[in-house]
């Protein structure tokens, strides 16, 4: 139910990927286009900057406050410049269970970790599902979960996969645990005997690294017992993924556009859904895959793998 935005490359100004663009991520929370659900509860961003102080720490910024009146947060939009960046809008479901607090505002970083990591998606029953996640989360992580999200707690068995979370990583290493960590939901969902439509749609980063989850456990399978369960035709759809490269996104000859094209690209941008009016320089990330990415080479190195 969520939009997420994660890029790598060039420094951009944070205004030209939250504010500026035809579908701009702020815009996505009250008005997106491929997802017809408000995101109103809350926003986060995690932006690492090399000529700031302590470089590989990130700013951070949440506040359950709706984007599009946070006067802060388009001062700071207008200001920074990241190489990296991993933006969320929240939405909720409509209802009085929903807990909306600075907690359970994406994305998630426990301290000591490299990688941070936010969530479009919901997984079904995620509160019968808890008990039994404790097994595969390391008591270390356990105490950090501090919200009461599906997403803190897919991050918190995703970290406990490494090692050292706290050093470099490969991508071999960040997709393995990817697939580690769908096959815990999966046979935690297995043994709960949930076999209902649940996406997880991953953004995953350390700052030099991107990579993204298209995945959904069960499509296809839906409520039968109460049709109010399923609130709109979002539920009928695979959650959306898109990605492009380039040499600099920006405002180019009357419109917002990724220029260079990916022969000559040394950025890239993931997004729940194309930022630019014009979408033929975006392509859609297939389904049941994680998408990779750096610039360590100097140009973004981009590589497809697909999950079971």
């Amino acid at each position: 139910m969520c939009r997420a935005l994660a890029y790598l490359g060039r420094p951009v100004l944070l205004d030209s990927l939250l504010y500026g663009p035809d579908s701009a991520l702020v815009t996505q929370s009250y008005m997106p286009r491929m997802l017809h659900l408000l995101n109103l509860a809350g926003f986060g961003l995690k932006a690492w900057d090399a000529a700031s102080h302590d470089p590989a720490r990130p700013y951070t910024y949440r506040s359950t406050a709706l984007p599009i009146y946070d006067r802060n947060l388009k001062a700071l939009a207008e200001k920074i410049r990241p190489e990296c960046l991993l933006a969320h809008v929240r939405g909720v479901p409509y209802d009085t269970e929903a807990v909306i607090s600075e907690q359970n505002v994406h994305p998630f970083q426990f301290p000591g970790c490299r990688i941070a990591l936010a969530h479009n998606g919901d997984l079904d029953r995620m509160r019968d599902m808890k008990p039994l996640l404790f097994e595969h989360v390391r008591p270390e992580f356990v105490k950090m979960v501090s919200g009461t999200t599906d997403s803190e707690w897919i991050y918190a068995v995703f970290v406990s996969q490494f090692e050292d979370p706290g050093r470099d990583l490969t991508a071999e290493e960040i997709v393995r645990a990817v697939d580690k960590t769908i096959g815990v939901l999966r046979g935690v969902r297995s043994r709960l005997g949930i076999d209902l439509y649940s996406p997880a749609n991953l953004f995953i980063t350390t700052g030099t690294q991107l990579a993204a989850v298209r995945y959904c456990f069960d499509f296809g399978c839906y409520r039968t017992d109460n049709a109010a369960r399923v609130v709109t035709d979002a539920a009928f759809r695979y959650y959306s993924l898109w990605y492009t490269s380039g040499r600099e996104f920006g405002y180019h000859d009357g419109e917002w556009k990724m220029t260079g094209g990916a022969d000559v690209a040394d950025s890239i941008m993931i997004a729940s859904e194309p930022l630019t009016r014009d979408t033929t320089t975006w392509l859609e990330v297939p389904e049941y895959s994680v998408i990779y990415a750096d610039t360590r080479s100097g140009k973004p190195s981009v590589e497809v793998h697909y999950l079971d």
